[in-house]
């Protein structure tokens, strides 16, 4: 399909406790890129098939968690008018001049009803993924692919309270598709809802929890299952706790490990999944089958899986 509108999740900035566990765990670990520094209150990191300068952000705190999550659009035309259409929505905006985040253009800042903050902008530096354009070949030089392999963001998972309303400014104001719910069974009430801008099966998620402003966890997409299961030899390596995985979801169908950062963060590496286009009919699970939708090899439900949030 052709992408017009909001490209996908270009960002995300996690708390973190202690910077130097942090960058041990996000760049000797996980093998993100690292582009850049705030001296030890921010680090910037890329996967290594992002152009963009940095996708990810760990900023030193008092808690762990998530600071914002931020969306790159096609150009600044759309960055206007996705502005308008949020405020025609009732969702009030700030203007954030250039430059104020490092190495990008102008943002548009607004608040969900869950609590989390947002951006979107439509310009940041550009610095490759380490093969040129011309003639680029298929890999970067040895030594450039590290950790887990992750090539990029791929997409995050919020909780709060009010999950539909914040879903449906996703949908109604950003131009986002529902591509998956899962709903109480007796009830019909969402308790997750996975929303795509584009062929993925989601770029962003929303799930109930009691307390809003929460992060549940941040993706990295993988090109393989080999490379996950590279990824969770490098768990058990590293001493890295790992919450669950190697499994496969039901929803969006997503080979997937599930594990945390020194802060109490979970990240998640990902492969695989549907490739989502507009006709496509949403798809609802319900608790009678949550299990297979949340582990579908075992039909197991974790229950840190659903009660650990940052």
């Amino acid at each position: 399909m052709a992408l017009q509108g909001v490209l996908r999740l270009g960002e995300i900035c996690i708390r973190v406790l202690d910077m130097t566990e942090a960058r041990k765990h996000y760049g000797d670990h996980m093998g993100l890129v690292e582009t850049g520094r705030d001296g030890d209150e921010r680090t910037y990191y890329k996967g290594w098939d992002e152009h963009d300068c940095h996708s990810v952000v760990i900023q030193e705190s008092d808690r762990s968690g998530v600071e914002y999550v931020a969306f790159k659009v096609l150009d600044d035309a759309t960055l206007d008018l996705l502005e308008g259409r949020l405020n025609d929505y009732g969702i009030a905006t700030k203007k954030i001049d250039a430059g104020v985040y490092p190495r990008s253009g102008r943002r548009v800042e607004f608040t969900l009803p869950t609590g989390h903050v947002c951006h979107l902008y439509a310009f940041k530096e550009q610095v490759g993924n380490g093969m040129g354009t011309v003639n680029p070949g298929t890999l970067p030089d040895e030594g450039q692919v590290r950790g887990m392999r992750i090539t990029r963001l791929d997409h995050c998972l919020l909780g709060g309270q009010d999950i539909g309303a914040s879903r449906d400014i996703f949908i109604k104001a950003l131009g986002f598709n529902l591509t998956e719910e899962l709903q109480d069974h007796d009830s019909r009430a969402p308790l997750a809802s996975f929303v795509s801008c584009g062929n993925k099966p989601h770029d962003i998620a929303f799930v109930a929890q009691p307390e809003d402003a929460k992060l549940h966890h941040a993706s990295f997409l993988l090109e393989s299952v080999n490379d996950l299961y590279h990824a969770a030899d490098l768990l058990g390596k590293y001493d890295i706790p790992v919450d669950f995985g190697p499994n496969r979801h039901g929803i969006t169908r997503g080979a997937t490990v599930y594990f945390f950062d020194r802060s109490g963060n979970r990240n998640e590496v990902f492969t695989g999944g549907y490739i989502y286009y507009p006709d496509n009919p949403t798809l609802i699970w319900d608790t009678s089958k949550l299990g297979n939708a949340l582990f579908s090899q075992g039909n197991h439900v974790v229950r840190s899986f659903l009660d650990v949030v940052t």
